[in-house]
């Protein structure tokens, strides 16, 4: 009885922290963000209770609808760009289609490495009117006044953005892919290929029904990463010009901690929250098909 109390207290003693943590970063952000949601509130004072008022606000916004759809390009540049490209490089470096895997292997992760901050300077010094990409086209146009023009147009303007979250996190899925190929027996896809198997039939019948569950992992913190993204189109773009490159992320910085409407800025983050929770369940139905049809 006393060993059955003392692994009771010690299971206890290690779970009460993490979960007092969790609370306290958590959950309790969470519960208060949806109760001042409902609220119009400057930071002082008591705040007052004005219903969906700000849900119903939200979504005849334009800016927000427009930062909205920015989000979602960044959530389909991450699931159907980042980790396809990242499998892909994965298995020709693993099924050593190319020379110099080590090299390549070593390159393509580079970029996750460096700072948001950092790499976003850099492409601006590449991007922007006086950068390195308009002074090559200049030469090669002959045109004095050639500057990169998709900044200026309202549907165009995420594009840069999203080439550069491309370029940078393809190699974290790579890298993930790589360790989870390396699990797989090498005597498995020799006797595939002693067999007469294809490339696309072991990539098929052998790699792809293994990596289900990996895939799954990476889709949620593509979507989870993607609803929170800020710091790289902040420090690259700040949103401009004329709030074109607007995700939503910077929509509830702008009106929480620029126009002080912590109220509205509450209920633009539990919409992000319920997107998150909406479009995971969403992915975890797909791949609970998908796991059946492999088990």
């Amino acid at each position: 009885m006393k060993t059955k109390n003392l692994k009771g207290a010690s299971f206890a003693a290690l779970v009460l922290p993490a979960t007092l943590l969790y609370l306290a970063v958590i959950v309790v952000p969470v519960a208060v963000s949806f109760f001042l949601g409902f609220t119009e509130w400057k930071g002082f004072g008591a705040p007052r209770f004005v219903g969906l008022a700000n849900y119903l606000r939200m979504f005849k916004d334009p800016i927000f609808l427009h930062s909205l759809r920015n989000n979602l390009l960044i959530i389909a540049v991450s699931v159907l760009g980042q980790i396809p490209l990242g499998f892909v490089l994965a298995y020709m470096l693993y099924r050593k289609l190319v020379k110099g895997t080590k090299f390549f292997e070593a390159m393509i992760f580079l970029p996750i490495t460096v700072s948001p901050i950092v790499v976003a300077i850099l492409w601006n010094m590449v991007l922007s009117p006086v950068g390195i990409f308009p002074w090559i086209m200049r030469r090669i146009t002959g045109n004095p006044d050639y500057v990169f023009r998709f900044f200026e147009d309202r549907n165009l303007a995420i594009l840069p953005p999203l080439f550069v979250l491309l370029w940078m996190f393809t190699g974290l899925y790579m890298i993930m892919f790589i360790a989870n190929l390396q699990r797989i027996p090498r005597s498995v896809i020799e006797a595939a290929v002693i067999d007469g198997a294809s490339e696309p039939v072991i990539l098929r019948k052998i790699i792809f029904p293994s990596m289900v569950g990996l895939i799954f992992t990476m889709t949620i913190f593509a979507i989870s990463g993607s609803l929170k993204s800020f710091d790289l189109i902040f420090a690259m773009t700040g949103g401009g010009p004329a709030r074109y490159t607007e995700v939503i992320a910077i929509y509830m910085y702008s009106n929480t901690f620029v126009y002080y409407n912590y109220g509205y800025g509450s209920a633009v983050s539990i919409v992000i929250v319920a997107l998150s929770v909406v479009l995971i369940a969403l992915s975890r139905g797909i791949f609970k098909r998908l796991e059946d049809k492999y088990e």
